[in-house]
């Protein structure tokens, strides 16, 4: 079943008599649900309050991991890793222990704006996450984190000229916040104020009939400041509304120009995961060698490259557990078949038993597709609280680290201008093909 057969237009709405030809998509990185319901009802953002009556705001499931590799990969692609082929920000080389950054040249699946440049459409994509290196498109494409060199983040040159002649940023650098949580602040204020001059220019300046814009600031905010959220004596908790009320102001600003556009445009907004506060960090490997599943060829371990052949199973970033088996890995040590299985379900029991877990998925219980031989084993969902973690090298279960924010699955959120009724949980794969109706 589609998005299209589990929304229903309600027949009181007067825009739904006219059909709409252009799609505006704003991404908030990391907002949570719960969050802009709160900050709504308590005023800290005047203009969502007054955009959401014009609509419906929908809570949502992200993806599985809750990471924004797999999310906003997912969104762009309306299908699941199985198909489209990000299982996270670091995977495997097939055949080998040795880490790599999947980009955007993995995608296996066609995006909103391939679709849409194939019938015409001219696409705007601004800091969307996992779109490094940029690809030719029909239109501008801006590419998000993880990008290190802003021309090769940038379709086609004269973004780059642009980008580059204001003092573009393409992420904030989370390395301040080792420093001190007030570099970090001075450098959220400096990303996003450089941010909101470019969106705004693309928007006002070139021709589109899809635009998407992400603000990833908000997670680097929830990262490093989730605990400024609900203590006044925190430093840093005007600062956390404060931000907010300049995300409102962008809003706003969207909306605004939307809204002067004839046809108006479709105006939706969502995240790619919720957030909630963190515990305690949890380190899979850990419990793995703890619990004779992971052995090492070199002591200390320092990577993934040092697993050994006793290993059963390992983890990577943040909840993916893969089963060591002879078929897929040179140091391999379980077969595929009985063995595999009974792997599978004895740590999958075993994980559950440690009270940490909320749920245990196997890989073909949540993908479906010609990629799923290369999906995680088992795929872990913790409790609210305990942020899961794929390091090699940790001599501890759990600890505290700089981090206060973790990100949560079932706590995303949804946006659209115009009355819907939802039948079913909403998921973030499902926002791909609502864009394209819109578009058609």
């Amino acid at each position: 079943m589609s998005i299209f057969d589990r929304f229903k237009k309600s027949p009181s709405d007067p825009a739904m008599q006219s059909s709409c030809r252009k799609a505006v998509v704003l991404g908030l990185d990391g907002v949570p649900y719960t969050l802009l319901r709160r900050f709504i009802d308590d005023g800290t953002m005047p203009n969502l309050a007054s955009i959401a009556k014009e609509g419906t705001l929908f809570q949502m499931d992200s993806s599985l991991p809750e990471v924004s590799s797999v999310a906003w990969t997912s969104f762009a692609t309306g299908v699941n890793p199985a198909v489209h082929g990000i299982y996270g920000f670091m995977d495997l080389r097939p055949g080998t222990y040795k880490m790599y950054f999947p980009n955007s040249k993995d995608i296996k699946a066609d995006t909103i704006w391939d679709v849409a440049g194939r019938a015409g459409k001219r696409s705007v994509v601004i800091n969307l996450p996992h779109t490094y290196p940029a690809k030719e498109i029909d239109g501008v494409l801006v590419a998000g984190f993880v990008a290190i060199d802003l021309k090769k983040a940038t379709y086609p040159e004269a973004a780059y000229n642009y980008l580059n002649n204001m003092g573009y940023r393409i992420d904030v650098d989370a390395r301040k916040a080792r420093e001190s949580i007030d570099n970090l602040v001075e450098d959220i204020n400096l990303t996003f104020d450089k941010r909101k001059e470019a969106v705004l220019h693309y928007f006002d300046q070139e021709p589109w009939d899809l635009f998407i814009a992400t603000v990833t600031e908000t997670d680097r905010l929830h990262h490093f400041m989730w605990d400024a959220l609900d203590d006044e004596n925190h430093k840093y908790s005007g600062f956390f509304k404060d931000f907010y009320r300049e995300i409102d102001g962008l809003i706003g600003d969207i909306y605004d120009r939307c809204s002067g556009l004839t046809p108006k445009p479709r105006f939706m907004m969502l995240s790619d995961h919720g957030f909630t506060g963190i515990e305690q960090e949890v380190y899979i490997n850990f419990w793995l060698r703890e619990n004779g599943y992971l052995a090492f060829e070199n002591e200390p371990a320092k990577s993934t490259e040092d697993i050994g052949y006793n290993t059963k199973a390992f983890a990577l970033d943040p909840s993916r557990v893969y089963i060591n088996t002879v078929e897929r890995y040179p140091n391999g040590s379980v077969n595929n078949g009985s063995e595999y299985e009974d792997i599978r379900e004895e740590l999958a029991d075993r994980l559950m038993a440690t009270g940490i877990i909320q749920s245990v998925y196997k890989r073909e219980e949540i993908y479906s597709g010609p990629l799923l031989d290369n999906a995680p084993d088992l795929v872990l969902l913790s409790k609210a609280g305990y942020d899961l973690k794929g390091a090699i090298s940790k001599d501890v279960f759990m600890a505290k680290d700089k981090l206060r924010g973790m990100h949560t699955h079932d706590d995303a959120m949804f946006f659209v201008n115009e009355a819907i009724e939802r039948e079913g949980r909403l998921k973030i794969s499902d926002i791909a093909r609502f864009v394209s109706q819109v578009l058609k």
